[in-house]
């Protein structure tokens, strides 16, 4: 039986309360909504790419669960700080390999059509997340709107509750953060 997303949310109470065996439970619940993220994001990664799905799950889960005294706000508090972590994850990752490969001459897909779904191979996700960063610091909610929805599949409600925003203020910080950040990271831009 498929749990729903108030089951979720009752079970990341319980854990937030001290209920090891909630959070047992959430478990296998969460699982599969993660490994489905995790694989949206490793289909923009290079060909013969050394993180698997599985190990990116595992990884943000072993973080989401050493977290200190976690107060989840329900599934979709939960789903974002995953979103959050899996993007940390991608991204030291993407730096080791380019640390050792600069200039190797893999192709970098436009914005704009990285922001599309599926996830179009050729991401620079250490590009994306460096122009995330300066996006955040004159503009952190629509940074954080592209967080949500680009690396944790969130939906604009789920950001409107996430952030306590309107769904038309996401809307609207979506369009205005994909301007900026294609603009940004736009071949011979210099960065904002």
């Amino acid at each position: 039986m498929e749990e729903g997303p108030g089951d979720i949310s009752r079970l990341l109470e319980r854990w937030s309360g001290g209920d090891r065996a909630a959070f047992q439970e959430l478990i296998p619940v969460v699982y599969g909504e993660l490994r489905r993220l995790a694989s949206h994001y490793l289909q923009s990664e290079r060909g013969g790419h050394t993180l698997q799905s599985t190990a990116l799950v595992h990884e943000a889960y072993v973080r989401l669960v050493n977290a200190k005294s976690p107060h989840w706000q329900g599934r979709a508090h939960f789903f974002a700080v995953a979103a959050q972590s899996m993007r940390r994850i991608l991204v030291d990752h993407a730096r080791q390999h380019q640390a050792g490969k600069r200039g190797s001459g893999a192709r970098k897909a436009p914005f704009e059509e990285a922001l599309t779904v599926p996830v179009q191979p050729g991401l620079d996700i250490a590009a994306l997340d460096e122009a995330l960063d300066r996006l955040a610091a004159f503009d952190l909610r629509k940074s954080r709107v592209v967080e949500l929805r680009f690396f944790g599949g969130l939906s604009t409600a789920e950001i409107s509750e996430v952030l306590d925003i309107s769904a038309a203020a996401v809307r609207n910080d979506w369009v205005v953060a994909k301007a900026w950040l294609y603009r940004d990271l736009e071949p011979g831009e210099t960065s904002q």
